[in-house]
């Protein structure tokens, strides 16, 4: 683990690092469309905060209870869109010894290194009395809310997702301090990539970081609730090893001193932290696997997707309910609610079109039309027909906007930006009627379907859910690939056959 000596002679180019692949056109354009949608994204949500806040005072004391849904706004929409802006200007994008937040504040230090495989580490974490916890998922995050209000003990409660390597932590394990869930020993791992070397040429083939939380409060610079960090993060770190070490004899601790310099910062929730800059280093390469660390290390993937919608509303019921269900594969938050706000949208979209067009049809009861041929078509003939063609479109036009947002679960990047495209003609229709015209928004019919489209929008344009759509669509053109290359051999006769 020294650091290899410098050679004068060596070759600068060997040196750099290696260049990233050029993108295609097509990933240029969509990467730029990307933000173009991401910024909009952020300003639709700071109109929609506005109008809500407006609202609640215009209308008199009984819609005060908006200024909750101000908050919300502005604390989990606008607040972490404009840091995530920001913070991709100012933040190194490089291992500075600091895990970052989904909005790109720099968030825990990184305070250990280890070697060892992922069933080896889950042993030695097992065997130390910690608990594995859940990945963040919607029924995790209620009970972990029912937990803290009711104060029950939530042993594998899930922990926020923080990057590293510009990946949220493979997995987290956490202890409980006496039942209560607002306090807990917590340490995230992340899988270092290959070939990487700490500063200074050491080696490591996880990195982590632990702190611990001393309880829940209002985080300083996103105003959400959170978890609140002790100071002295290295009595966490000091706290991580000697469980590790107690419980595993098999394993060899040392310690880099002076890796870093002491410093004290602030996390990503404003917490003040301190350290000392020491790094141990853990080695669990001896540690025999346990029947527990090689189950924890397995990957179980989701299962395919049905063709059937009935199905596939079932397996997206069956996923989000899943507490273990993972954010770092496949579907993250964003576009489980994105389904369920398009499914929404659709059938108030369809309602709405229907209403006012059966409004319509009254007035044309009194209408009469007289043919050539002597015939005639009374209004209420008329009305009928005009009915009837106008729920058959409503109901193609909300079977057609199912199926994008089937699309748009599965992960077609196209379908994404389709449904973001509709959301945004619409927020902007309405933004120019409003500026034009200063349209007062009703509070149960305009600024609800407003709202629908805006959240649609954000939840598209996010990071995570453009970055699962980039992955889907990886994905497709490797099996692709890889089908293409199988029918080509499958074309080509052997060479026996060539011989012959």
């Amino acid at each position: 683990m020294q650091p290899a000596p410098f050679d004068p002679t060596a070759d600068a180019a060997s040196l750099a690092p290696p260049l990233p692949p050029k993108k295609d056109r097509r990933g240029r354009l969509m990467a730029t469309l990307d933000n173009v949608y991401f910024f909009l994204g952020a300003a639709s949500a700071a109109w929609l905060a506005y109008l809500v806040l407006s609202q609640s005072f215009s209308h008199g004391f009984q819609y005060l209870w908006f200024l909750i849904v101000f908050y919300a706004l502005l604390a989990y929409l606008l607040l972490p869109r404009l840091h995530s802006m920001l913070t991709h200007i100012y933040v190194p994008d490089y291992f500075i010894g600091r895990a970052r937040t989904n909005e790109g504040l720099l968030g825990d230090p990184v305070n250990l290194a280890l070697f060892g495989s992922e069933a080896q580490l889950h042993t030695a974490m097992l065997a130390a009395g910690w608990h594995r916890a859940d990945e963040v998922g919607f029924r995790s995050a209620l009970r972990i809310v029912t937990s803290t209000l009711s104060r029950r003990s939530y042993s594998d409660a899930p922990v926020s997702p923080l990057y590293l390597f510009g990946n949220i932590q493979d997995f987290t394990y956490q202890q409980e301090v006496d039942g209560n869930p607002a306090k807990r020993h917590h340490v995230r791992f992340w899988k270092t990539p290959e070939g990487w070397l700490l500063p200074g040429g050491y080696e490591a083939e996880w990195m982590a970081a632990g702190t611990y939380d001393r309880n829940v409060g209002i985080s300083l610079f996103t105003l959400q609730v959170t978890h609140r960090i002790e100071r002295e993060t290295d009595r966490e770190r000091d706290h991580i090893v000697a469980t590790l070490q107690d419980a595993n004899p098999e394993g060899v601790f040392t310690v880099i001193r002076n890796f870093s310099t002491g410093y004290h910062a602030v996390n990503g929730g404003g917490d003040a932290i301190t350290t000392d800059g020491d790094l141990p280093i853990v080695d669990l390469t001896r540690v025999p696997v346990s029947a527990e660390g090689a189950a924890s290390a397995e990957v179980v993937d989701s299962a395919p997707l049905p063709a059937d919608a009935t199905l596939l509303g079932h397996v997206v019921l069956d996923t989000a309910r899943d507490s273990a269900a993972s954010n770092r594969v496949k579907r993250p938050i964003s576009i489980y609610l994105s389904y369920l706000l398009m499914i929404i949208r659709g059938a108030i979209g369809a309602l709405s079109v229907i209403a006012v067009f059966a409004t319509w049809a009254d007035s044309v009861a009194a209408v009469r039309i007289d043919l050539p041929s002597g015939a005639g078509i009374d209004g209420d003939q008329l009305a009928d027909i005009a009915v009837w063609v106008i729920v058959g479109l409503a109901i193609v036009a909300f079977v057609g906007y199912l199926v994008l947002a089937q699309l748009v679960f599965v992960g077609y990047n196209w379908a994404r930006f389709v449904v973001m495209t509709l959301s945004l003609i619409t927020v902007a229709s309405v933004a120019i009627e409003f500026v034009n015209n200063q349209a007062d928004l009703g509070t149960t019919t305009g600024l609800v379907n407003l709202s629908f489209d805006i959240l649609l929008l954000f939840a598209l344009s996010s990071p995570d859910a453009r970055a699962f759509a980039r992955e889907r669509r990886l994905g497709r053109r490797e099996r692709r690939a890889a089908r293409a290359a199988a029918a080509r051999s499958a074309a080509t006769p052997p060479p026996a056959a060539l011989a012959a």
